[in-house]
């Protein structure tokens, strides 16, 4: 083609203005991997960066064992800079609202300078091990706080392993600034006693006008409660909700004593109007001024990190024992038999420890 004919043609492209770079140049690009040591983890944990905490917890929650040497070693470095917040278990029957008033109260708090860390128990489906996870999808605008942290973990059907992990992810909150931290469970039954074990202070959402109140939780989760409170208490339902609170204050008379001689408070609430927000906090702050004062608040987390200590051990047995390569040889052979009527439950299982501990 000819000079002429390329300037005269119609194909031909203008300069036109400079792109600008598609990645912003000023943005930090965070590496790809778990390249960081430890140490990295840590200082920049305790400098309260959320990604690097996101990191830390999600290999915290690794099945792979050389995730997990590590998140030991960042869970053990993080331990001084932490236990310097109130932990707050959060359970309720289904449809209560726990993550409506999670992030109610959650900005409640924020908005008066706390950091809040929310970590939700999510017993994952025992067949397919997945999870919904989606606190952050129902908490838009506690999600989106600079002073908020929320982590749903999935339990892989274990409340062993959700125990393990979450006590290790309130390690690193800590470490990481959070002075708040509320422990959600999303399931019902065990996990309620499982999240009491590791928070100083236990909440139970209940709702009005739903029949007969007494009769819609268990005894058990309502003993552990250092405080009710009826939710949805707005509208047309404020009475009911009144109501509520009388006869559950009554039956509360019925229990015995606690062991940290707090008398458990009984309230109304609304996530949607706000009401009884300050009441739920300076309920909570009259039980931590109780307890440390006649040192219950620190023998109780004594006893979880006891409690805990045997829990990791027993779990390392049972894991030792499984994985151990005689009793995979074994164990069909030794169910087999069982299942045929040729051996009795407690001798298949005598039979299997003597070969676990090489004893004739």
């Amino acid at each position: 083609m000819s000079e002429r004919k390329k300037k005269d043609s119609s194909l031909k492209v203008n300069d036109g203005i400079e792109q600008p770079p598609s990645v912003n140049p000023n943005l930090e690009i965070k590496k790809k991997g778990n390249t960081y040591s430890p140490n990295q983890y840590v200082d920049a944990i305790t400098k309260g960066d959320r990604y690097m905490l996101s990191r830390a917890i999600t290999l915290i929650e690794s099945s792979s064992s050389k995730h997990q040497e590590k998140a030991q070693d960042i869970v053990e470095k993080c331990l001084p800079h932490s236990g310097n917040s109130i932990r707050i278990g959060i359970t309720g029957v289904p449809g209560v609202g726990k993550s409506t008033f999670i992030e109610s109260i959650g900005k409640y708090l924020t908005s008066r300078g706390h950091k809040l860390a929310v970590l939700a128990v999510d017993p994952s489906s025992s067949r397919s091990k997945g999870s919904i996870l989606g606190d952050k999808t129902r908490m838009t605008d506690l999600s989106t706080d600079e002073n908020a942290f929320i982590r749903p973990s999935p339990a892989s059907g274990s409340l062993g392993g959700v125990a393990r992990k979450t006590r290790e992810s309130i390690i690193l909150t800590e470490a990481a600034g959070y002075d708040v931290i509320f422990v959600e469970t999303v399931g019902v039954g065990q996990s309620e006693t499982t999240v009491h074990s590791m928070v100083d202070f236990f909440l139970l959402l209940m709702l009005a006008g739903a029949g007969d109140e007494l009769q819609g939780i268990k005894r058990g989760i309502m003993e552990m409660a250092d405080a009710i409170l009826i939710n949805k208490a707005d509208g047309n339902n404020l009475n009911n909700a009144r109501q509520a609170r009388n006869e559950y204050k009554k039956a509360l008379h019925l229990f015995p004593p606690t062991e940290s001689g707090w008398t458990p408070k009984v309230d109304v609430c609304s996530s949607h109007t706000g009401l009884g927000m300050d009441n739920v906090w300076r309920i909570i702050k009259a039980y931590y001024n109780h307890t440390t004062s006649n040192g219950y608040f620190k023998e109780k987390r004594n006893q979880q990190a006891r409690m805990f200590m045997y829990d990791s051990i027993n779990q390392a047995l049972k894991d030792n024992f499984y994985n151990n390569e005689k009793m995979k040889q074994m164990l069909p052979d030794i169910e087999k038999d069982l299942l045929n009527s040729k051996i009795s439950s407690y001798m298949a299982a005598r039979k299997l420890l003597k070969i676990y501990y090489g004893e004739k």
